[in-house]
């Protein structure tokens, strides 16, 4: 998916794992099958997994995920993965790397539960759960969406000159003209910041979803108090978005923040994985055709 990946065979991180964590030693491997960007993924039989880098990380950046996630899942009213150990960089792998508890459950999809209401309820429980710890002093680190919406023109530039075979670019390039002057809706608060299906473990079916999992917490810290209100535009139709929207009190401009972070980020998934990874270039697709349809911000644009 990127350029310059650290390669990782089986045998290689049967060694690593051994190496940094004897007590493992033995445990069968399994590759998993994913969607992430970020990570190759192997479970250590039934109750760990480890996460080796594709592009690489320092011990202190995984050590602060660790600490991230742990806060998370002590602070979450739905289960959530948890630190195990991280190891260094080594000469057989350039990156340090973690293992964490393996959670059991489907990842949710974008078109899946477009009319769960039960799900949208989850995610209102979720979210005011996060946003309810203290954010103790701490401030917005400047990495990735959550802080200043104008910060991300030229890369929002280039994703619509890539994406001109794939969506409607002068609209979109329109409704991200409205998004990007709205004014900061309040203090930082304690948000996941990647609330994605894909970091999301739902049960259920036939509209009776309920959330069973929280992935990716390493990133959970102060943001926007709109970031994480993305998962209601990836994932459902405008009713259910309503369900979230009341159930967490969203004024108007902290919900039009939340179509902003969703139109950020789901311009840069639809052509950057074309080609690599079809189901992520789909999640952004979906979202900007419920972002370009709504009706609400169709009212903002020209």
């Amino acid at each position: 998916m990127h350029e310059g990946e650290l390669p990782l065979d089986d045998g290689l991180a049967e060694r690593l794992i051994a190496q940094r964590f004897p007590e493992l030693r033995g445990r069968p491997l399994r590759r998993v099958p994913t969607t992430g960007t970020v990570n190759t993924i192997i479970r250590l039989g039934d109750e760990l997994v480890a996460r080796f880098p594709l592009l690489g990380a320092s011990e202190a950046e995984l050590r602060a995920e660790a600490d991230a996630m742990a806060e998370l899942a002590d602070a979450g009213p739905f289960p959530a993965a948890r630190p195990y150990g991280v190891a260094n960089a080594s000469d057989g792998f350039a990156s340090a790397w973690s293992v964490q508890t393996w959670l059991d459950g489907e990842v949710a999809g974008h078109a899946r539960h477009a009319a769960s209401a039960s799900l949208a309820r989850d995610l209102v429980t979720l979210i005011t759960a996060l946003r309810s710890v203290p954010v103790g002093g701490r401030v917005f680190d400047g990495a990735g969406r959550g802080g200043h919406l104008p910060d991300h023109d030229e890369w929002i530039a280039e994703c619509l000159a890539q994406s001109g075979h794939l969506l409607d670019t002068r609209r979109a390039a329109e409704l991200w003209a409205s998004l990007r002057v709205l004014p900061t809706t309040g203090p930082d608060v304690m948000s996941h910041r990647d609330l994605t299906p894909f970091n999301l473990l739902v049960i259920g079916r036939d509209g009776d979803d309920r959330l069973a999992g929280v992935l990716d917490g390493g990133s959970f810290g102060p943001a926007d108090p709109a970031l994480d209100l993305v998962a209601a535009w990836h994932l459902f139709d405008a009713p259910r978005r309503r369900i979230l929207r009341d159930g967490v009190g969203a004024g108007d401009g902290e919900w039009l923040g939340g179509a902003a972070w969703a139109f950020q980020q789901a311009m840069g998934l639809i052509w950057y994985y074309e080609e690599s990874n079809p189901p992520m270039s789909a999640l952004g697709l979906s979202t900007m055709r419920r972002l370009l349809e709504d009706e609400e911000l169709s009212a903002l644009r020209p």
